[in-house]
């Protein structure tokens, strides 16, 4: 099922501040800064070299470091990406969660995008989070239709890159999002309302690629979400939300966090203003030493 292609725009006063964290430091580091128009959800090059994030349909590309001019990612007829889009583990490829309910295969450099995903016979929407680490199977949320409602089941699904059937992963009335393979493919981390007799009170779990061992990670009365495996398997870290929120919404304070790849102690980070966009997809540099995340401050 298609969504409608209206991007979320800046409040006035707001902008979009794409930044780094270095851990060691405890350091926040502003790399791009716009008024212009909603960015979102950096992917950080395995070369180490660039961030890729969205911005009204599009991807772009800029430096890491110096930040700088970005550029733009051609891809083709794809021009309603959505802040979902992960990165293939050689860096050539970039997977896209279109608004029209698919998943694309683009040349990170530019070029003629490739549909990975299959038609169904319902109603059915792509958000895709996670990539095996052999590059060869695309982690995504199924959004299936149920009672009039496009989202009324979000469940677990993976496809092969190079083409192939789904596999349905979990199966559960309860909302899950944000599916992120471990770096040895062993697990998959998410978040999900599994646990939860209260709506959008969604915490961090992990079971391995197949369903099965399932965990949860934590275990607080925060809204926590987006959970991102670091390069060693080391550490997650993810964004939390205040007690009661529901879902992921955009403009709210909100925590990103830290914890050990099989829960544990909890370390917050740094407190920011944003939610939806500021760390949807795997952001972490490849030495595992820093992370990118999106604020909106307002004047």
């Amino acid at each position: 099922m298609p969504l409608p292609n209206t991007w979320r725009q800046l409040e006035s006063g707001q902008t979009s501040r794409l930044c780094t964290f270095d851990l060691a430091a405890s350091n926040k580091r502003v790399i791009y800064e716009t008024a212009d128009s909603v960015i979102e959800a950096p992917n950080w090059t395995p070369d180490g070299a660039s961030l890729i994030y969205n911005q009204d349909g599009l991807l772009y590309r800029i430096d890491a470091r110096d930040g700088g001019a970005p550029a733009l990612i051609d891809a083709g007829e794809v021009r309603n990406a959505n802040n979902d889009h992960v990165l293939a583990p050689g860096g050539d490829f970039v997977y896209i969660s279109a608004n029209d309910g698919h998943l694309y295969e683009v040349p990170v450099t530019g070029g003629t995008p490739r549909r990975v995903s299959n038609s169904h016979d319902r109603p059915f929407i792509h958000f895709l989070h996670g990539i095996s680490p052999d590059g060869r199977t695309l982690a995504y949320i199924g959004a299936e239709e149920v009672d009039g409602n496009a989202f009324g089941s979000l469940n677990i699904f993976t496809v092969p890159v190079a083409g192939g059937p789904d596999v349905q992963i979990t199966r559960s009335d309860k909302p899950h999002d944000g599916p992120e393979y471990s770096p040895d493919g062993t697990w998959i981390y998410f978040n999900s309302e599994r646990a939860s007799s209260t709506a959008g009170h969604a915490q961090l779990f992990r079971m391995r690629a197949d369903g099965s061992d399932m965990t949860q990670l934590t275990f607080d009365e925060r809204v926590n979400w987006f959970p991102h495996i670091s390069p060693a398997g080391d550490r997650v870290v993810y964004v939390s939300y205040e007690p009661g929120t529901v879902g992921h919404p955009p403009n709210r304070p909100v925590e990103i966090r830290l914890i050990g790849p099989a829960g544990g102690p909890v370390e917050t980070l740094l407190s920011v203003f944003g939610g939806q966009g500021t760390m949807n997809v795997n952001s972490w540099a490849p030495d595992g030493q820093s992370f990118a995340f999106v604020e909106f401050p307002q004047a």
